[in-house]
């Protein structure tokens, strides 16, 4: 059974109701009776109509208000779209001729919204006058006999225009924070969902940047630099996609990857000469993560014979509040080879010795921490203190972050032996054939074809075999410029 809605009735349906059943009952009934029940039912049929004509106009007042409300959502959107195309035009590589009418356009656009918005805005203001006056009607034509009524009746509300001005303006604004902060919310979401990806995927690359000899810049190791590979023509850096991989819990993943890659790039360099090195960080998950210690030590016990080219960085944060079972574990991988190196030094208050006991052979601060504490009267200690203290427990001062070459000067002043930055090179990505596996030892090479075939042809003709080919002439020995001035002045 449909529900009866009054609001759907047309306000005479009362009045006309009442007065057909008045006259019917004032025809069937007695006469002072039915006249006088007739006229109670006509009455009654009035104030109906009355009743139901103010419900419908409420109903319509608001419908026109919640017209309004929607009207006032969609003008704030469509601004919220419009600066945001702004802001796409304004990056978009174009001439200042070519972007001139899109920039008119959108001005144009613009405007007309706000004009829109204001004319909005002076609707809500005339209805809000109108219910006011109507109400002070109302009360002005309640009966005296009820002197109470007038005394509790609301006093008139007086709108100010600026006031409503400002109060629309603080809505739009918040309606535009909430609408752009939804927005971030949705990339964040997105960007993530497509890091998680790439690095299920192992788009995981490693650039290196060199660990130069100071003064010579000669280079005696690389750190490796991880960097995540979104697709062909985006790459991100660390500060782009370490946060969401560690809020995500994926942190000792990335650097299960990076090690295997590092300890690929060892395994190149144990096979060039000198003593090269290549380090490698993992994340703050990995460190406070006893089991995911566990696991990397294990890779790194599989690769014991080229972990003597690798050095595992630590930051001075994360050395310091180190359990236990984590430095029981940096003693199992120290013990397997791994050299430990110390990073991000927040002051220079190390304890050499007790460094090297727990296999640390390099010591990273940044270059400007150097410079502060060198000009710094009360340090606990000068950094042109530092590389010889730590020296001489076997421990070598690498002085990061160096951006240009009178920092370098400063360096060499400071007795600083290492250095790394920009000033020596930029990270740049490693060659594929690093990480390929090594090709097996060949046995002794064969005698060529043609040789053998000769040989065999030979044999059967009865012809004698050919002679052997002479030795090659053995180089003439080269003197040097010194030796042959000596000799012509003799």
């Amino acid at each position: 059974m449909a529900r009866f809605r009054p609001n759907a009735l047309h306000p005479l349906a009362s009045a006309v109701t009442g007065l057909a059943a008045g006259a019917v009952l004032t025809l069937l009934w007695p006469a002072p009776l039915g006249a006088a029940l007739g006229l109670v039912l006509v009455g009654a049929g009035a104030m109906g109509s009355i009743w139901l004509s103010e419900r419908r106009s409420l109903a319509q007042r608001e419908q026109v208000l919640a017209a309004v409300g929607e009207v006032k959502v969609r003008l704030a959107t469509n601004a919220i779209r419009l600066d945001a195309l702004s802001k796409r035009v304004e990056q978009m590589p174009m001439r200042d001729a070519d972007a001139a009418p899109a920039r008119a356009a959108i001005n144009e656009l613009t405007a007309e919204v706000g004009l829109l918005g204001d004319l909005i805005h002076q609707v809500a203001t005339t209805l809000a006058d109108h219910d006011t006056t109507l109400a002070t009607l109302q009360s002005r034509a309640m009966p005296a006999a009820a002197p109470e009524l007038h005394a509790v009746a609301a006093p008139p509300v007086v709108v100010d225009p600026e006031a409503a001005r400002q109060e629309r303006l603080r809505v739009l604004a918040a309606e535009r924070a909430e609408a752009a902060r939804q927005a971030e919310e949705h990339a964040a979401a997105e960007q993530a969902s497509v890091i998680s990806t790439a690095l299920s995927e192992g788009r995981v690359e490693v650039h290196l940047q060199p660990i130069v000899q100071l003064p010579q810049r000669r280079t005696r190791g690389y750190e490796a630099l991880v960097r995540l590979r979104l697709d062909e023509n985006t790459l991100l850096l660390p500060h782009e996609f370490i946060p969401v991989i560690e809020e995500r819990g994926f942190g000792p993943t990335l650097d299960a990857l990076v090690l295997t890659r590092a300890l690929a790039i060892a395994r190149h360099l144990g096979s060039k000469p000198g003593e090269l090195f290549v380090s490698c960080n993992f994340s703050t998950a990995t460190w406070n993560s006893s089991k995911a210690l566990a696991t990397l030590s294990r890779i790194l016990d599989k690769y014991r014979e080229h972990t003597g080219h690798l050095v595992v960085e630590m930051p001075q944060k994360v050395f310091r509040g180190l359990d236990p079972t984590s430095l029981g574990l940096l003693g199992a991988m120290s013990a397997n080879g791994v050299r430990f190196a110390l990073d991000e030094l927040a002051d220079l208050r190390v304890d050499p010795v007790a460094l090297f006991d727990r296999g640390i052979r390099f010591v990273k601060a940044p270059a400007a921490l150097l410079m502060e504490q060198a000009d710094n009267q009360t340090a606990d200690i000068a950094p042109s203190d530092l590389a010889a203290l730590l020296a001489r427990a076997s421990v070598v001062l690498i002085a990061d972050q160096v951006a240009d070459d009178p920092t370098v000067a400063d360096m060499i002043d400071l007795g600083v032996t290492m250095g790394q930055g920009l000033v020596f090179s930029p990270p740049r990505p490693v060659k594929p054939d690093v990480f390929a596996e090594p090709a097996p030892a060949s046995a002794a090479p064969e005698p060529p074809p043609v040789a053998v075939a000769e040989a065999r042809t030979a044999e059967v003709v009865g012809y004698p075999a050919p002679a052997p080919a002479p030795p090659p002439e053995a180089p003439p020995e080269r003197q040097s410029f010194r030796s042959v001035l000596r000799r012509a002045t003799a």
